[in-house]
């Protein structure tokens, strides 16, 4: 693979935004099964049943995680690569773009939440996309704040459930498949190109690829100095803030899988930080992207193929540490990163806090995988949510 524009390219997703805005948009999965059997259902049957347009899950994948433009309103159906575009989303009346107007919480001023009602025309088809083993991945539309996008979730895994019960289809909003065997749906290229690596590396690729499901959270990434302590807050909190969500611990949970998958396109630890606060982040990325065995064509490509807890996504940054939540429950973790995002003072006191930990975040992975009760309380303390209670 030819990497001499590999350095652009993840420059290009440090670009970052231009305006201090405070959207937020999630990507919500689930774990799906035949209601009687309890068996994985085939893509093509769950798309018919909810009236998304039937495709070959064979069609070649051009994935968007790699490519920089992206903004975080424009949703990609996995299953394909392509992205759904304008006429598929919902409809007016939801808002697929949120106020430009400037944060104001570091000096008390709220964010004004959108006034139009959350209900789409279209349904969930319009937002509907497929992880390898057949996980429905619902892609929403950003909307101002937490209550909002809770709203819109609810609203969008109810049609979504209406649609599937009466073909005997079944959701659930879980981190990890109890099945121990689901077949690879997607065989795509990409897909079967991506087993075959994870398998030179062990079991837990196919686990994660096949039988997980988590809850991803897009923010709104500032310009200047703020944009940078976004990304290095979001980095050292994530191990605290996942243990804080998480609904599965242990050999069996969903992080003691992703730590087990390839950690050199994972990132699991300090990697992804440089050693001085202030420093560029941009250097640190090239050298992860560098680290991480290609299993795919060019650069852009190989871009695409790395899962760091948070990613960069050149005018938004995406958290993909949390397991999946219940849709009612989205709003906390939703909240609790915010906060964290757009309120600078919080940002700023949290990140004097969490420097110090740096060197030890690996240690912090492990032991939130764990379920360690330390941890978790920290977690949960930054997340401003002490008595935190999670469906279990």
């Amino acid at each position: 693979m030819d990497t001499k524009e590999q350095p652009r390219l993840v420059a290009d997703l440090f670009t970052r935004g231009r305006r201090r805005t405070t959207r937020v948009a999630v990507e919500q999965e689930f774990i799906v099964a035949d209601t009687t059997t309890g068996a994985p259902v085939p893509i093509d049957l769950v798309r018919r049943s909810t009236g998304a347009p039937t495709t070959p899950p064979t069609q070649a994948v051009r994935p968007s995680p790699g490519t920089p433009t992206t903004p975080p309103t424009q949703a990609v159906d996995r299953s394909t690569g392509g992205p759904i575009t304008q006429s598929d989303r919902p409809s007016p009346g939801v808002p697929t773009t949120l106020s430009t107007q400037s944060a104001g919480r570091s000096t008390g001023a709220p964010t004004t939440p959108p006034t139009q009602a959350v209900r789409p025309s279209t349904g969930a088809a319009a937002c509907l996309s497929f992880e390898p083993g057949g996980q429905i991945e619902l892609s929403l539309p950003c909307v101002s704040g937490s209550a909002a996008i809770t709203r819109l979730l609810t609203v969008l895994t109810d049609d979504l459930r209406q649609h599937l019960d009466p073909a005997g289809i079944r959701i659930d909003a879980i981190p990890c498949d109890p099945r121990p065997t689901v077949p690879l749906q997607l065989t795509t290229p990409r897909y079967a190109a991506m087993q075959r690596h994870f398998d030179t590396i062990g079991p837990a690729g196919r686990r994660m690829m096949r039988r997980t499901a988590s809850t991803q959270v897009c923010l709104d990434w500032w310009p200047g100095e703020a944009g940078a302590e976004q990304w290095r807050v979001l980095n050292l909190a994530a191990p605290f803030l996942a243990a804080a969500f998480a609904r599965s611990t242990g050999p069996d949970g969903r992080l003691t899988t992703w730590l087990s998958v390839d950690p050199d396109r994972t990132g699991f630890d300090n990697r992804l930080l440089a050693k001085e606060p202030g420093a560029c982040p941009i250097p640190a990325y090239i050298s992860f992207a560098e680290a991480a065995t290609p299993f795919t064509d060019g650069p852009a490509e190989h871009l695409s193929t790395l899962f760091p807890p948070v990613r960069p996504r050149a005018t938004y940054l995406e958290v993909r540490f949390l397991d999946a939540q219940e849709p009612a429950a989205v709003a906390q973790a939703i909240a609790a990163l915010e906060n964290l995002m757009y309120d600078d003072d919080l940002r700023r006191r949290t990140l004097r806090a969490l420097e110090p930990e740096l060197p030890h975040l690996a240690d912090h992975w492990r032991a939130a995988a764990a379920g360690d009760p330390g941890i978790t309380s920290r977690g949960r303390e930054l997340a401003q949510l002490p008595n935190l209670e999670l469906v279990a």
